[in-house]
């Protein structure tokens, strides 16, 4: 039987149509049946592409032309799109982009958790899609003795040299980074060289309160000592009054990892201080926060609606993390029991609790899995559980451990369509029925989307 070959070769350059988009925001074209896969491409377009690999099933192209452009394509604002890869879809107006995400997740409940009748609504998206993140974490590097700051080059650790701003950033957040960056270099700080393993200052890191506008500088260094400490705290303090927060995390290992064990504070507050709707948050260097506060609001009013709160209800907040939604539910619920792998996180939802004067969460450091189990030995039946897990998703002792203690409804918040889909699937086997879905866009310009999910206990006859 003869060899089945691909109808294109590697370097040849071809016209192509593409018919659809990949989960990532690629687009497809075919080629005799023949998919290739095309980053910046969008539907209905025709364009010269470069074949620069071939596998047996599939292969991948580079856009070079497009020679009739989609009415969805649009111009990139920021100047560094291409090389960046941060994000992957400023070529799509926003409409479409929503649509792709709600496709994306319609896809994986048909493909993985066969759940071709269960709604998925349309993305709820934002009203302004730009400088959003409330956090940015910002390599160092040197070029012809100045230091310098950027995002890393895509699939490698080359800093693009000519990024003046990232549109998706906080605009406070970018003037800060410029700031310790153009003070650091007066004063003659330098940049950690990584493949050297010397030098000082590896990453700045940047946290601003959306609704307060309190800023948290983290400066994160190779060694001990932070060189010219006190002239930088004065020269940003004095020309930044907003700035709440400064500390000095020291990371000395080789690592991709930005921040290191030791985090100290060097000026003012260890907190800086966030609302989300009625809800106050305190924020650590160290702190999981979701980056959209706006968002964010958005997707816990609807984890909310879907939880259909009783004041009688006793909750489940898994992976609870700084006990962001936990606090929400509380004010809904008679109890909310919250847990979470991570003690500091524990700690610091411990403190939110005490901040917003809300008495009826209790937190508890442990793997869910294991927790969820002793939690029903000890008599606790919730009415509902709430579980917003890492992308991963949940492992399967947690899903056992959830249908075991048989809630009225379970709420599942997702930032990974396909994990989301197969763990559908196991609790579905396990006497629960998914009733709908709802995207919301948490990270506009990106191929990342979140989910709500609202699941009900079946009724036996």
């Amino acid at each position: 039987m003869a060899k089945q070959t691909a109808p294109v070769k590697k370097n040849e350059t071809i016209t192509l149509e593409f018919e659809d988009l990949t989960h990532e925001g690629s687009g497809v074209g075919k080629i005799d049946g023949y998919p290739l896969f095309v980053p910046y491409g969008l539907p209905g377009e025709k364009a010269q592409v470069k074949v620069v690999k071939v596998n047996k099933n599939f292969g991948f192209g580079k856009l070079l032309e497009v020679d009739k452009p989609s009415e969805a394509r649009v111009e990139p604002p920021c100047n560094v799109y291409y090389q960046c890869g941060g994000c992957q879809l400023q070529h799509m107006s926003y409409d479409m982009q929503l649509e792709m995400k709600q496709n994306q997740v319609k896809n994986v409940m048909r493909k993985i958790a066969h759940l071709d009748h269960v709604p998925v609504h349309s993305t709820i998206g934002m009203e302004d899609p730009w400088r959003y993140r409330n956090k940015v974490q910002i390599p160092v590097g040197e070029k012809d003795g100045a230091l310098i700051t950027g995002f890393y080059q895509q699939r490698s650790h080359r800093i693009i040299e000519d990024m003046e701003t990232c549109v998706i950033q906080d605009e406070v957040n970018d003037r800060m980074v410029e700031a310790v960056r153009r003070i650091a270099d007066r004063l003659g700080i330098k940049s950690y060289d990584e493949k050297a393993d010397r030098g000082v200052l590896r990453h700045i890191m940047v946290r601003t309160g959306r609704e307060t506008n309190d800023t948290m500088i983290v400066i994160i260094t190779r060694t001990e000592k932070l060189p010219h400490k006190d002239q930088l705290i004065k020269e940003l303090t004095e020309t930044y009054p907003h700035v709440k927060s400064i500390m000095h995390n020291v990371n000395k290992e080789r690592t991709n990892v930005i921040l290191g064990r030791k985090t100290n504070l060097i000026w003012g507050e260890e907190y800086i201080y966030d609302s989300i709707g009625d809800i106050r948050f305190a924020i650590s260097a160290k702190s999981f926060y979701q980056v959209n506060p706006p968002q964010t609001k958005k997707l816990y009013e609807k984890a909310l609606e879907y939880a259909a709160i009783e004041h009688t209800d006793t909750v489940v907040d898994a992976y609870c993390g700084i006990g962001t939604i936990s606090l929400f539910l509380a004010q809904k619920a008679k109890k909310v029991y919250g847990v979470e792998v991570v003690p500091e996180a524990i700690s610091d939802a411990k403190m939110n609790a005490k901040l917003n004067g809300i008495t009826n969460a209790e937190f508890v450091v442990g793997e869910a899995e294991k927790v969820m189990p002793w939690w029903k030995a000890q008599g606790l039946n919730p009415d509902v559980i709430v579980v917003d897990p890492p992308r991963k998703g949940c492992e399967v002792d947690f899903l056992e451990a959830m249908i075991a203690m048989e809630p009225k409804r379970i709420v599942y918040v997702s930032c990974n369509p396909s994990t989301l889909a197969r763990d559908l699937r196991i609790l579905e086997d396990g006497g629960y029925e998914t009733k709908e879905v709802q995207p919301v866009d948490m990270f506009p310009q990106t191929n990342h989307i979140e989910c709500v999910t609202r699941l009900e206990k079946k009724v036996s006859n």
